[in-house]
């Protein structure tokens, strides 16, 4: 194509002789396109598994089926092989989920763990989230079950030999109802052992009660279907009945509260305004602190912390700091929902990083289905997340959502294209996908617990089909997926290596080209966005197309504004390298071709 000079706001690719200018922060407050903010290479790539559904090999899949009839995948599955592969697309970090010993209704009895009552158990393997032993591993997931501590321990070591970092979860909030530590170290009080139990509160008591109450299994759990479990009776004895963990102050939750875990008490007395009493530092935070402590003591290097706002800050405020000065590189990952205290857990309560699933994943989700438009992007980074984007991890699919393939969400696993893109470069923090995502799979089918509700179950013994293909009994070599599949894995790839790599992303600034096309005869903002990553050195162009079914061919304009803060001379000749696909010639021009649900990440070098 023809060179098209800097004419009429139209910029061709040309060279770079001298280096960025540094970005005037006042300049950047007042221009509406960008942000203030210097990133920080936060730029983690975390690869989450269920070991229990990473490598289970069996496709049965029966309804509530045993763990012998559906298969559980073990710690041992985990191998090099595997852990080749995973590192091979880009990852840095693998989160570990479920790991904890938790209920479930496999009886373990003959290995010294009793069995769990099926009226307080979600689901025949358990949910990973209801923590029986906080001192213990899952016994589902080693090969010999008296080693399992020994099997989780060599899995650590196995990543950290493959140049990988083990991130696993902290539950704080809540237990199972059947919590007892059989594996607490000499010395370790268990939860609830000293708490005195005729008081509703007491700010050293470790759980809430509600006294001369019994607790109620909730009417019409049914915990197997036809099948019956272990003590299933609707009798569950507790007295005086626990509160729930989700703040359920009665001894009769309902089926679809956390009916089948108790609240921990933070020194947070709900029942009388919420009055605090954190001095002296309470019994539980206590704790829960030498918890971390023995986690980080097995040389893990992070923690996702589960519901981390349903704990007060003020007792991150103080364990954070406590683990640090054992590990002072351990990162803290908050599952968090709401934007207004972003800022508080970051600041006070000292996390690493923050979901940002209120915000980037519910916008590109809408996208995704055909039903939001980019103005939903721009949101987040002007509003939401303006100062801390770096600290706050992007995904599109995790244990909690719905699988992109699945009917319930879009469809076709291939409108990720343009919403991970997004999610992976859109600023300098951590990204995320979950184990399956990488070859579409749709989570098809009610397992048992899980109703077929496009998650992939949790809480049941289950093969993951499409994942199982790129396992290939063990092989992890991807031969059992059909070339759509390897196209959108290779995709994955690409895009998590590039991630991984890139200075702009990495490290880059901002800066939002929408309001410079928004009157582009063939640039339908609605669906089309585009952005520039840059640092001094690299200067990187995205654009992409949410669209599902149309083409759009737009000619690219990058403002007077942004060639002056990514340090582009208008005089000069300019091309862009599709990093996504190397393999492309370079574009001399930004006279672009948009496929439906496509993505580019441009570099712009010198003729």
């Amino acid at each position: 194509m023809k060179n098209l000079l800097l004419a009429g706001g139209l910029l061709t690719l040309a060279a770079f002789s001298l280096p960025a200018p540094p970005v005037d922060d006042k300049r950047a407050i007042n221009d509406p396109n960008t942000t203030a903010e210097v990133p920080q290479d936060n730029k983690l790539v975390i690869y989450q598994l269920l070991p229990r559904l990473f490598g289970n090999k069996v496709a049965l899949n029966k309804p509530y089926g045993t763990i012998r009839e559906n298969g559980c995948g073990k710690f041992n599955d985990i191998n090099n092989k595997a852990l080749d592969e995973i590192k091979a697309m880009g990852v840095s970090h693998v989160w570990y989920t479920g790991v904890i010993e938790h209920a479930t209704m496999t009886d373990y009895t003959s290995q010294g763990i009793p069995a769990d009552d099926a009226d307080v158990v979600k689901g025949r393997a358990g949910s990973p989230y209801a923590i029986k032993d906080y001192y213990d591993v899952d016994p589902d997931l080693a090969v010999v079950v008296k080693n399992r501590m020994v099997e989780y321990e060599a899995l650590i070591k196995r990543t950290h030999d493959h140049g990988l970092k083990v991130i696993m979860d902290f539950i704080p909030n809540h237990v199972a109802r059947s919590y007892r530590s059989d594996a607490k170290p000499q010395g370790v009080v268990d939860l609830g052992a000293t708490d005195d139990k005729t008081k509703a509160f007491a700010p050293n008591n470790n759980f809430y009660y509600l006294p001369g109450k019994s607790f109620v299994v909730p009417a019409g759990y049914n915990p197997l279907g036809s099948a019956k479990g272990f003590k299933e009776d609707h009798k569950y004895s507790e007295n005086p009945a626990k509160a729930t963990g989700n703040d359920v102050f009665s001894e009769a939750p309902k089926v679809t509260d956390w009916f089948e875990t108790i609240k921990l008490n933070y020194g947070v007395d709900y029942l009388n305004d919420r009055k605090l009493y954190f001095e002296p530092v309470p019994n539980t935070w206590k704790k829960m602190r030498d918890i971390l402590l023995y986690w980080a003591g097995k040389n893990v290097d992070g923690f996702r912390c589960d519901v981390a706002e349903m704990v007060p800050v003020e007792f991150w405020a103080y364990v954070i700091p406590e683990v640090k000065k054992v590990n002072p590189n351990i990162v803290f990952i908050a599952e968090a929902y709401n934007p207004k205290e972003y800022k508080t857990y970051l600041d006070k309560g000292k996390f690493d990083f923050l979901y940002d699933k209120v915000g980037l994943y519910d916008g590109l989700r809408k996208l995704m289905r055909q039903e939001g438009t980019t103005e939903n992007i721009t949101k987040v980074w002007k509003e939401e997340s303006n100062g801390f984007s770096s600290h706050m991890l992007r995904f599109l699919e995790n244990h909690d959502e719905q699988r992109i393939a699945s009917k319930g969400f879009a469809g076709d696993p291939r409108r990720a294209i343009p919403a991970m893109t997004v999610t992976a470069t859109l600023a300098s923090g951590p990204v995320m996908i979950y184990s399956g995502q990488e070859v579409g799979e749709p989570a098809r089918g009610a397992a048992g617990f899980n109703t077929g509700d496009g998650r992939t179950t949790i809480f049941d013994y289950w093969g993951v089909p499409e994942h199982q293909k790129w396992m290939n009994q063990g092989k992890f070599d991807g031969a059992k997926l059909s070339e759509e599949q390897k196209s959108l894995r290779d995709f994955y790839v690409r895009l998590l290596n590039l991630t991984n790599s890139s200075e702009a992303l990495r490290q880059g600034r901002f800066y939002e080209l929408q309001d410079a096309n928004n009157l582009g005869k063939e640039y339908d903002q609605r669906y089309l966005y585009s952005y520039l990553r840059y640092t001094d050195k690299q200067r990187l162009l995205i654009v992409v197309n949410f669209h599902a079914d149309k083409t759009y061919r737009p000619v690219i304009n990058i403002p007077a504004e942004a060639l002056t803060a990514i340090g582009l001379d208008n005089k000069k000749f300019y091309i862009y390298n599709n990093l996504l696909m190397p393999d492309e010639e370079p574009r001399s021009t930004l006279n672009l071709e948009l496929a439906p649900l496509s993505a580019y990440v441009f570099e712009i070098k010198s003729r």
